[in-house]
């Protein structure tokens, strides 16, 4: 029902900075298309894509796009959903969002706004991105909302706190309870902390060595407050002895 994940869209008041951050992490800048009136970057590690929109956007959003966009969204106002802007006409660019019940913005456009990412593109110093967490006040009340969106769960904790995870539309999408999640954010299975670490110290980036989100051993905040969050492992992996 999504389409394809497209990016996590963002708004970054001052682009450039937002850039020379992602760069000094390894994310590399794709070449995007002039769809929209303002400034507009994005940069890759070959999977995840982060949209630098120099315009207002309500918290991170997850952007899809859907090729048969008018279409679509007759069917889903059919089924109940509202829309927070809806802009389908003849003439102009498709577009509609709308939010979940925790108020995270999901927003279908009708064509991809840059070029992908080479094959060959390297990844970045934070390694593997895994998951997108959004926090929930109620994961099981979320997930019912998420569930016709993206049919298929990959994973449910209940213990210590309340964890759903969806593949959802080529992404994997985590619904958290934990405390100390507070925004939507891009985890990652780093594989090297010594250079993560170094990079961090000499480029002066915004760290944090104990960001209390599950088992993360380090979190880094981007110029526009794009949190990331880094892991030695999928937290919701079993353990070996399981």
């Amino acid at each position: 029902m999504l389409g394809e994940f497209l990016e996590i869209s963002v708004q970054a008041p001052d682009i450039l900075e937002s850039l020379r951050f992602y760069r000094a992490l390894g994310f590399s800048e794709l070449e995007v298309g002039d769809v929209w009136p303002y400034k507009y970057a994005v940069v890759s590690d070959g999977e995840l894509c982060i949209g630098l929109h120099d315009r207002a956007v309500d918290g991170p959003t997850l952007t899809f796009v859907h090729r048969d966009l008018a279409q679509h969204a007759r069917a889903m106002s059919d089924h109940g959903f509202d829309f927070d802007l809806l802009k389908i006409d003849n003439d102009v660019f498709n577009e509609l969002s709308f939010c979940d019940r925790d108020g995270h913005m999901i927003s279908m456009i009708e064509a991809r706004t840059f070029s992908p990412a080479a094959e060959d593109i390297e990844k970045s110093i934070c390694g593997d991105w895994f998951e997108m967490s959004l926090p929930a006040r109620d994961a099981m009340s979320a997930g019912r909302f998420w569930a016709p969106l993206a049919p298929v769960m990959l994973e449910l904790r209940e213990e210590p706190t309340p964890h759903l995870r969806f593949a959802a539309a080529g992404m994997s999408l985590g619904l958290s309870e934990h405390k100390a999640l507070s925004k939507p954010s891009p985890c990652f299975i780093c594989h090297d902390l010594t250079s993560v670490l170094a990079d961090a110290e000499r480029h002066g980036l915004n760290i944090d060595t104990n960001p209390e989100y599950e088992s993360a051993f380090l979190s880094i905040e981007a110029p526009e407050g794009t949190t990331l969050y880094l892991f030695e492992a999928d937290f919701l992996a079993p353990d070996d002895g399981d």
